[in-house]
């Protein structure tokens, strides 16, 4: 069976802040509100996908933050969260992956904890800094490209990644890459045959280990030598992405 590796935040969900257009399906309630949606379009194709694909969710949320998404169709047999880190089956992490995520990111721990350290002492910092699952470093920042860059200019990035996504920072081990992660699973399913999406930079390491990529046309820029990525315009991503794995049946 092909399997179909999704991230989940502006690929196939989006945060009640995007226009998606009025025909949507709340998937995310957070302290009461509503804060996460799917196109009716979207909810639907991917229902009939998952007859035929093996559906696999690979995103850089928490445990909980995961947990919180109710897509209204059957759970995903697999899914990768905490940027490939942990592997939940059936909904349960599995304890020996995540231990060999941690092992696999000792040699970084030293700078990870420089840079909470540095994130603490900057004062565009506006959120607390969390050390999530032990896996990787992350914050918001009031101006983030100066503190993304202050980092990169202290951590050793032969050992991490510094990331922006809006206000949000992360400094991510090597080692914690969603490409590493499907690869990982892809030896476990042993399945040769494999697609993945994205939006973000994130996305990028996984699209360069499957067979084919689907990326909006905005990240054409930042895939550099990946190859074999589809960019996608003129509408909703997760729509676009949809039509296209239709056509492709």
């Amino acid at each position: 069976m092909k399997v179909f590796y999704s991230d989940l935040d502006n690929t196939l969900i989006y945060s009640y802040k995007h226009e998606i257009g009025e025909r949507r399906k709340c998937v995310e309630v957070y302290q009461g509100r509503e804060i996460s949606f799917m196109t009716e379009f979207t909810w639907r194709a991917l229902k009939t996908l998952m007859e035929k694909l093996l559906f696999v969710p690979v995103t850089t949320r928490t445990l909980e933050q995961y947990q919180r998404i109710q897509l209204g169709i059957s759970m995903p047999s697999y899914a990768l969260v905490c940027n490939g880190g942990i592997l939940l089956k059936d909904g349960e992490p599995d304890r020996c992956w995540y231990e060999e995520s941690l092992r696999r990111i000792q040699e970084a721990r030293t700078e990870l904890e420089l840079g909470m350290e540095l994130l603490r002492a900057d004062e565009k910092v506006c959120f607390e800094v969390r050390f999530v699952e032990k896996l990787f470093v992350f914050t918001k920042s009031a101006k983030p490209q100066e503190t993304a860059e202050r980092l990169r200019e202290r951590l050793n990035l032969k050992l991490v990644n510094v990331f922006c996504n809006h206000k949000k920072v992360y400094v991510v081990p090597r080692g914690l890459e969603k490409g590493t992660a499907v690869r990982r699973l892809q030896e476990i399913l042993d399945c040769k045959e494999a697609i993945a999406a994205g939006d973000s930079l994130f996305d990028l390491s996984m699209m360069d280990v499957v067979n084919v990529g689907f990326a909006p046309l905005d990240l054409r820029e930042e895939a550099g030598c990946v190859k074999n990525v589809e960019f996608l315009s003129g509408g909703v991503f997760s729509d676009l992405l949809m039509e296209r794995l239709i056509d492709a049946k």
